[in-house]
């Protein structure tokens, strides 16, 4: 015959039972509490990014915003603030990108004062994207020069590190502007040792164009033989180095 459990032992069982539910039920509770903060915590990290890109933006500084926006999409997606975010950021990379480069522009070119004669020379130079085979020793970069002299005024001429353009007593050059289909314009070379240069005698019309372009591309004559033709990058060209020129 089977020993009955006695009510002690029933009611020990009955506790413990109580116990462990109230147990699990305790556990679960904590887990949906932490569950909670932590999505609270993740939704606020979100929103303060969130509010560091839209300063970004408003501040039309549009890298910083994409490298803001980029981190919200990849640390907090599916937040509220990634939601929000998301539609505008193609935009945004695009404008970061138009931002990187037009810096890379304006890095080529290279502006310079010096005391010159009763008064300051002011300079704006850049040399060619690639090199160019002008008949020297070997293929070297052409600099396109823009100056204001106080007593030579201004001017707009090429120099070459080696070779020689074939332009003494006058010639014509072929300038083109972006996609814009190329025109002559008169240059000289003078008869000098001092530098290797070319003079473009419409230097207004030059910087007028240069100003609303950003590929440059000139087609000069060298005593090599033949044409060379010399493509500027221009479009970082800072109008304010050169005062009145505008």
């Amino acid at each position: 015959m089977k020993p009955t459990p006695s009510r002690f032992a029933l009611g020990a069982l009955l506790a413990a039972a109580v116990l462990a539910t109230g147990a699990c039920t305790d556990r679960e509770a904590q887990r949906q509490a932490q569950a909670a903060a932590e999505a609270q915590a993740r939704e606020e990290a979100a929103s303060r990014l969130q509010g560091e890109y839209e300063a970004a933006v408003a501040a039309n500084n549009w890298e910083l915003a994409r490298v803001h926006g980029a981190a919200l999409l990849a640390q907090y997606p599916g937040s509220e603030a990634a939601a929000a975010v998301e539609p505008g950021l193609a935009e945004v990379t695009a404008r970061a990108e138009a931002a990187r480069e037009q810096r890379r522009l304006a890095t080529l070119w290279n502006y310079a004062r010096v005391a010159a004669g009763k008064g300051e020379q002011r300079t704006a130079a850049i040399f060619s994207k690639d090199a160019v085979d002008t008949g020297g020793s070997s293929a070297a970069t052409v600099q396109l020069v823009i100056r204001d002299h106080p007593e030579w005024k201004r001017s707009a001429y090429l120099v070459l590190e080696g070779g020689d353009f074939d332009c003494y007593g006058g010639c014509k050059v072929k300038v083109k502007f972006d996609d814009a289909a190329a025109r002559p314009m008169s240059a000289w070379r003078p008869k000098t040792d001092e530098a290797i240069a070319m003079f473009i005698e419409d230097y207004r019309g030059l910087w007028k164009q240069m100003r609303q372009a950003q590929r440059l591309e000139i087609e000069f004559p060298v005593k090599a033989g033949g044409t060379r033709t010399a493509v500027f990058e221009v479009g970082g060209l800072d109008g304010s180095q050169m005062p009145g020129w505008d």
